[in-house]
Order: C-alpha cells, then sequence, then structure tokens
C-alpha cells in the first residue's frame, strides 16, 4: 500500500512540476516558445497466444492466452531554451490464462522482473489475483535536461540504449531488448546522470552513471565516440554492476551495405568455466558482428544478418537451466546481462515496404549450439497517423522435450501468434 501512494505521488509531482511552468501558456497564442509543452498518450492492446509442445509428462493443457494493456502518458515540457523536462507515467494490466508455462520464454512481450538501475522502482501493484492477474503502474521517465557548453547534461529516469546491434548487443549495458521483442518504443527508464560533450567535430564523450539500491547495482560507464569518412567507431570503459567491462564498436558503409561489430570483455567476480577469454573464467566476452544491404527490388527489400556470442551464455539447455537455479546467474539473466541462454545464435531478416502503410519482415533466429530456432513473419500496418497494427507468427523448431525435460534452447518453445493494436494521440 505505501508503495501505490508512494509512486502516485511522485507521478503527480513530477507531473505537476513539468506541466506547471509551462500550462499556462499554452493557450495563449503570443506565448514563448520555450515555455510549450507536448503531451502524448499512448494506448497499446497486446494478445499472445501460445500452444505448447507435445509431452506426456507436461499438463495436458497446451494452450495458453496473455493479453496486455499499456496506457501511457508522455509529457514534455520545453522550460526554456536551455532546460526540458519530460515525464513518461503508466499504467498496465496483464492477464494470463490458465495453461502451461515454460521456465524459458520467447521473451516477445516486455518482462515483468524489476527494472536494473534504479533508485527506486517506483512500480507497484493497483490490483493482483495470484498470477493470473496484475495491474501496475510506473513512472518510467522523470529527468530534466540542459544544453550545457558544447554538450547536453539529463538527470533523472531516462532511456540509454547504446550500441550498433539490431537484434543482438554486447554494449547495451543498461536494459537491453531481448531478440525477439516485439514492441520496442519504450525503453526501460533507468536512474541516471548523463553528461555528452562534444570535444571536436567529429568525436564526443558520453559519461552515464545510472545508480541502483546500492553500489553493486550500479553503473559507471564512459564512452568515447568518433567517425572518419564513412567509419564510426566507440570506445566504452567503466563499472557494470560487480563487473568491470571494456569494449568497442565499429560501424562502416562498405560499398552499399553496412557493417558493424561490438566487442566487449567483463571481468567479474565469479568464474564461467568453459566461455572465458585466454583461459580466463573471469574473463568474460561478448560479440556481435552484422551486415545489411538493401536490394533494388520493388520499394526495396532488405536483408540484416548479425551472429552472437554471448560468454554468460551456457554450453547446453541443460546447463543453462542449472544456472538459472543460481540466484547471481538468475540475477544476470533478468538485468539482461545475456540476451540468450546458450552461448551463441544467428539471426537473417528479410525486411520488405509493400506500400508507405503496411510493412512485412520475416526473421530466422537459429542456434548454432543445438541447432533449434524460430521463424517469425510479422506485418505491420500503419492505418493512420494516430492507429497501428501489428501481428506476428513464432514457429519454434527443434527437439522438443522429453519427459518435461528441454532438450534445446528453442524447440522447448511454444507456437506462438502475437497481435498488437496501437493507439497514439
Amino acid at each position: 500500500m505505501r508503495k501505490r501512494f508512494l509512486c502516485l505521488g511522485i507521478a503527480g509531482l513530477c507531473l505537476g512540476l513539468v506541466a506547471g511552468p509551462a500550462a499556462g501558456e499554452v493557450e495563449s497564442e503570443d506565448a514563448p516558445a520555450e515555455r510549450r509543452f507536448t503531451l502524448r498518450t499512448g494506448l497499446k492492446s497486446s494478445l499472445l497466444i501460445s500452444r505448447g509442445p507435445e509431452d506426456p509428462l507436461l499438463p495436458s493443457e497446451r494452450d495458453q492466452a496473455t493479453a496486455l494493456w499499456r496506457f501511457r502518458f508522455d509529457l514534455t515540457a520545453r522550460l526554456s531554451e536551455e532546460t526540458t523536462a519530460a515525464v513518461a507515467y503508466e499504467h498496465r494490466a496483464r492477464v494470463v490464462s490458465e495453461g502451461r508455462q515454460t521456465a524459458l520464454s520467447l521473451g516477445i512481450l516486455p518482462p515483468a522482473a524489476p527494472a536494473p538501475y534504479r533508485i527506486w522502482q517506483l512500480d507497484a501493484a493497483l490490483a493482483s489475483a495470484g498470477d493470473s492477474f496484475q495491474y501496475r503502474h510506473e513512472l518510467d521517465r522523470a529527468y530534466v535536461a540542459k544544453q550545457i557548453p558544447r554538450g547536453e547534461l539529463t538527470v533523472g529516469r531516462q532511456a540509454v540504449g547504446w550500441g550498433r546491434g539490431v537484434l543482438f548487443s554486447a554494449v547495451d549495458l543498461f536494459a537491453p531488448f531481448s531478440p525477439l521483442e516485439v514492441d520496442r518504443e519504450w525503453r526501460r527508464g533507468v536512474d541516471a546522470v548523463r553528461t555528452e560533450v562534444r570535444l571536436s567535430d567529429t568525436t564526443s564523450l558520453d559519461a552515464v552513471a545510472a545508480l541502483g539500491e546500492s553500489l553493486a547495482e550500479s553503473a559507471f560507464v564512459g564512452r568515447l565516440r568518433g567517425y572518419r569518412g564513412r567509419v564510426d567507431a566507440e570506445v566504452i570503459f567503466g563499472k557494470r554492476a560487480r563487473d568491470v567491462v571494456a569494449a568497442g564498436t565499429v560501424s562502416a558503409a562498405v560499398g552499399d551495405a553496412e557493417a558493424h561489430a561490438e566487442l566487449a570483455i567483463f571481468n567479474t567476480p565469479e568464474a564461467f568455466p568453459g566461455s572465458g577469454l585466454f583461459g580466463a573464467d573471469h574473463l568474460v566476452p561478448k560479440v556481435v558482428v552484422g551486415g545489411s544491404y538493401t536490394f533494388n527490388v520493388g520499394q526495396g527489400l532488405t536483408l540484416l544478418g548479425e551472429y552472437h556470442y554471448s560468454g554468460f551464455g551456457a554450453g547446453s539447455i541443460a546447463e543453462a537451466i542449472q544456472r538459472l537455479l543460481d540466484p547471481q546467474f538468475r540475477e544476470r539473466f533478468l538485468r539482461g546481462d545475456t540476451q540468450i541462454v546458450e552461448r551463441q545464435a544467428a539471426a537473417l531478416q528479410a525486411s520488405y515496404p509493400v506500400n508507405e502503410a503496411l510493412s512485412s519482415s520475416l526473421l530466422w533466429l537459429h542456434s548454432p549450439q543445438d541447432g533449434s530456432g524460430v521463424v517469425a513473419p510479422a506485418l505491420s500496418w500503419n492505418i493512420s497517423d494516430q492507429l497501428g497494427l501489428t501481428g506476428q507468427f513464432f514457429f519454434p523448431y527443434g527437439r522438443g522435450p522429453v519427459n518435461g525435460v528441454p532438450r534445446t534452447e528453442y524447440g522447448n518453445s511454444e507456437l506462438t501468434g502475437f497481435i498488437q493494436l496501437r493507439l497514439d494521440y
């Protein structure tokens, strides 16, 4: 109850602070531009229907449905020429039918676990009924951004996304998406102080202090960026939770194609046997290599390919299940330190805009370790500027479970259909 009122109180205070200085200016045509504010509201209604694999030791009810509604207020105020404030406040309801639930889902919907790098979650339940119904509200953004000489300073709950990868990332340290997550519009906010400074016309420095409930749950990371010609590169160094991280990224235009790569090395307090770098179990690498090319076919057919290696992943699905029993590894998994359960994944995605309103894509995600994977065709229809409809199917393949025990990363997954209606106004 206290968390509920705390979340409501802080959300109301932030909305008032942001809207207060600007509210009196909206109705006046002569109001200065720096006093204007914008309120956007978004409603997303999603339905996920799945059918699990056959196995005599698993529950006989193979079908399950999950409905998710998200109603969000995004308020942005330009307080002056140099200062902007923003707040995002969200209500969401999740309903899950009775049926089989697997330990390792495809990660299609946004995670329900607490967000990393927050001093206070400010995410509280308003109503619930066991695991079948949850109605919650959350303060997902609350920051002030100020222009400083040659850069910008942002303080508060904000979205921070790094990396060149599209489906995978080695350097998205704060709140990464899962490879199969459909809706990526609203990245989860973290409590951070972020400074971006331009050192020259081609280089910049980005420093982020993302704060958790303790120093061991916080991140302090710097990023040096630069480009020359058609090549863009980054160097990253710092601390993520209890890890020390050093990383680099590069992307370049190669003829008419694009290529990108990411490499991160984490010095971890616990050992990861079998995946350590140079035989050192405490040096854990993550790698992403990919590229894309648009063929002159109709409206333009774009092919994207990526390969991902994660030293935080397991050598097999059996090892992954054992690791998930370890609280330390489970914490890493929920935080997004590893986007895949096993160590390797490869993906190929084809996307084609049918017309200005309708776009299509076909994704193939494959595990080179056990031969399982997912094929996911999708259609997205922008009915208007305010209304959109997205549909996607997920067809997993690979060896299924035997006597309730998974044998492959994706062969244990459900055949799934996803549909989402989006309304912005």
